[in-house]
Formats: structure tokens, C-alpha cells, sequence
């Protein structure tokens, strides 16, 4: 197990490398690895554990019984997943955790969190677990802005826009491919494809594969 990679991830800013030791053995954890595409979580099922990315992403995703997918999130090296429904073991999962690439995740069992409230390692957790769901809920809210608009070419510009914004950058990398692209926006991946090249005709962006410029003048 990595403990520096573990150590430098927002759920135990603040710790000592005592107390990380204290919270990963009282927390039961277990690293586990996984092939690209296979499942992680499903939807319907209940956990008691939430998931640090280790190595390689996850995507997290809305899969109805039609075969509709809309990705929700990109879970990459240390972000986390599932620690809300952790925290609520009775709460049946509304998403699927997918590997997105080849993966170690380490589990962490939260659910017994609270029996151990009195100890620092654990107000500390808890503490940081706050932050986590925090930036997790502003990542979702950015993403009703990023399907809000009702044209392809806005839905794309909202998104890369918050990317630049976030990255300093015109020039970044996205973390999906083209149909994953299509899959978080909501639009089908064809009409998103022609949509794409229409913009860079206009000189609105250059891109290749998941490599964007964004010319702003």
C-alpha cells in the first residue's frame, strides 16, 4: 500500500502519519485493483465503503434499463467516491462506478465512523469528509450549468469553459473521450462530433482528441 500517495490526498490533510496509520486500520481498509470497464459499484446495491482512487479514474454514471448512459463525474487519482453513501450503509446506490481505465482503489469502511468520534484521527476525517462532499456537490452543480443550454455548440462551451477556468489555460486536456464527452453532455456522439468540427472551423477551438485550445479572441 501506498501510504505517501495516501497521505498527500484532502481525506487526511492535517494528519499525522500516526493517526493516517489509526485510520486506516480501524477503517478496515482494502486496496483492491480493477480492468478497464469493469464495475466497481452498482446501482441498487448498498456500501459501507467509500473509494480512494489510487491509481488510474473511475466514472461514475446514470445506466437506466433502456441502456441509456449519462456520465456524471471523473473520478481521478486521489478524488474519492461513494463517501456519502458510506455514511449511509441503508441508502441504496442511484449511480454505477465504472473503471475507466485499469484502477487501484482503496476502500475505506466509514459506515463505523462514528464509533469512534471521540479519537482526533477521527474529528480530523470527518472534518476533511465535510470538504470532500463539498467540493463534490459544487462539481455536480457545475454540471446542471454544463447541460442547461439547449444548443450542442453551448453545452460544449459551458463545459470548456469551466475547464479553462479551473485550469488557468486555453490549453488543456479533457478527461473523456469522445463518447464519454457525449455521454456527460447529454447529446448524442455524432451530433457532438460535427458540432466540434463546425466550432473549430470557426476558429472558436482547436482539438485533438481530448486536447483543446480554446481561442478566446
Amino acid at each position: 500500500m501506498n501510504t505517501d500517495k495516501i497521505s498527500k490526498t484532502m481525506l487526511f490533510k492535517g494528519m499525522d502519519p500516526d493517526e493516517i496509520d489509526k485510520a486506516l486500520t480501524k477503517l478496515t481498509s482494502i486496496e483492491k485493483k480493477y480492468k478497464k470497464g469493469s464495475r466497481i459499484l452498482s446501482a441498487g446495491k448498498t456500501t459501507e465503503r467509500m473509494g480512494l482512487v489510487l491509481e488510474g479514474s473511475v466514472t461514475i454514471e446514470s445506466n437506466d434499463i433502456w441502456g441509456n448512459r449519462t456520465i456524471l463525474s471523473h473520478i481521478g487519482e486521489g478524488q474519492f467516491f461513494a463517501e456519502t453513501y458510506s455514511l449511509l450503509p441503508d441508502e441504496p446506490l442511484l449511480v454505477d462506478v465504472n473503471a475507466n481505465e485499469d484502477c487501484t482503489i482503496l476502500f475505506l469502511r466509514t459506515a463505523i465512523l462514528h464509533s469512534y468520534s471521540s479519537e482526533n484521527w477521527a474529528i480530523k476525517l470527518t472534518s476533511n469528509l465535510l470538504m470532500i462532499s463539498s467540493h463534490k456537490n459544487l462539481n455536480l452543480s457545475g454540471r446542471s450549468f454544463h447541460t442547461s443550454p439547449k444548443s450542442i455548440r453551448g453545452r460544449v462551451m459551458a463545459y470548456l469553459n469551466s475547464v479553462m477556468l479551473k485550469q488557468g489555460t486555453n490549453e488543456f486536456d479533457i478527461p473523456f473521450d469522445r463518447q464519454q464527452l457525449a455521454d456527460y453532455l447529454n447529446v448524442e456522439r455524432t451530433a457532438l462530433s460535427k458540432e466540434l468540427a463546425k466550432m473549430q472551423d470557426d476558429g472558436i477551438i482547436r482539438f485533438r482528441k481530448n486536447h483543446f485550445i480554446v481561442d478566446s479572441e
